[in-house]
């Protein structure tokens, strides 16, 4: 009985421990896209401060034309931005169940370590309760 619940927690705590490693994976995914987005947002706010008027005389074309590349770019950095919001709330979620994780696996191993524990226990027990017997040796005089 206590060897099959051994073998149960061992298995148990093989799950937990890939689902652990899974998580954190998938952390450190979020964590990569998160920081993509910054950069890419950080990209798009470079090309906006160079597309940005400056105080010379242009030709109403190429005001024209870089009233059309802010107002693009101005889309692009909001959409990086709401990306970039997503993928934060994504690393967000990405912590919480590597913690989640983390506690189910913290506690088979506790539950493991409680197994190892009362099987000691009871060996100690199985001594104790065995009969004491000396055997008495004498070579032959």
């Amino acid at each position: 009985m206590a060897d099959a619940r051994g073998k149960t927690l061992a298995r148990i705590h093989r799950v937990r421990t890939l689902q652990l490693g899974l998580t954190r994976a998938d952390e450190a995914r979020a964590h990569d896209k998160f920081a993509s987005e910054q950069l890419l947002s950080g990209r798009i706010a470079l090309l906006v401060d160079a597309v940005a008027p400056v105080h010379e005389t242009q030709v109403a074309v190429s005001l024209g034309a870089a009233a059309h590349y802010r107002e693009r770019l101005q889309k692009s950095a909001d959409a990086a931005v709401e990306r970039m919001q997503a993928a934060e709330h994504h690393v967000g979620r990405a912590a919480e169940a590597t913690r989640v994780a983390k506690r189910d696996q913290s506690a088979v191993e506790k539950l493991l370590a409680r197994a190892d524990a009362d099987a000691v226990l009871k060996a100690i027990r199985a001594m104790e309760e065995s009969p004491a017997f000396r055997k008495v040796r004498h070579d032959p005089c």
